[in-house]
């Protein structure tokens, strides 16, 4: 059974070592990672991040960022989903999403974003929010770096 719930600070090295062994994501995105999570630990009274885990058989395996984004109403930005990759295709990945747009609704939230990569390493990743119902909203041609586009998914609800 998969569980989702509030991180504690005891969810830090588990999340970092999820983090440091997700193979497509970079140095640099991986700091940014850790550090989103470092702020949601530390400053507890913070708004700007909500962080959930998900846990299966009391194993911390994955977990999701997201916040309402500034200067808009309703907006969220999904910053980061991340699973094992020992955890992938048990349906982790879907029981965080779900349960961000249920906190994004809970709130009066009206979209969600997801940004990506147009590398061919984050076809999975495009392919997933594809098959959770998110459409391609934009894209930004060679954004990250020449041949590295960003690619916009959202999901609206229903007011």
């Amino acid at each position: 059974m998969i569980i989702i719930r509030d991180i504690i600070k005891t969810d830090r090295e588990k999340l970092k070592n999820i983090l440091f062994t997700t193979e497509n994501f970079s140095e640099e995105e991986k700091r940014i990672g850790l550090e989103l999570i470092d702020i949601t630990l530390n400053n507890p009274e913070q708004k700007d991040y909500k962080i959930k885990v998900a846990e299966v058989d009391g194993e911390v395996c994955g977990y999701y960022c997201i916040g309402q984004r500034a200067l808009t109403d309703g907006v969220y930005d999904l910053y980061w989903i991340v699973v094992d990759s020992k955890r992938k295709g048990n349906g982790i990945g879907t029981k965080l999403l779900e349960d961000s747009e249920s906190y994004v609704k809970s709130r009066k939230g009206r979209l969600i974003l997801a940004e990506t990569s147009s590398r061919v390493d984050y076809s999975v990743t495009r392919n997933f929010y594809k098959k959770n119902g998110y459409k391609e909203v934009t894209s930004i041609k060679d954004f990250y770096k020449v041949g590295d586009d960003l690619i916009i998914f959202g999901k609206y609800f229903n007011q």
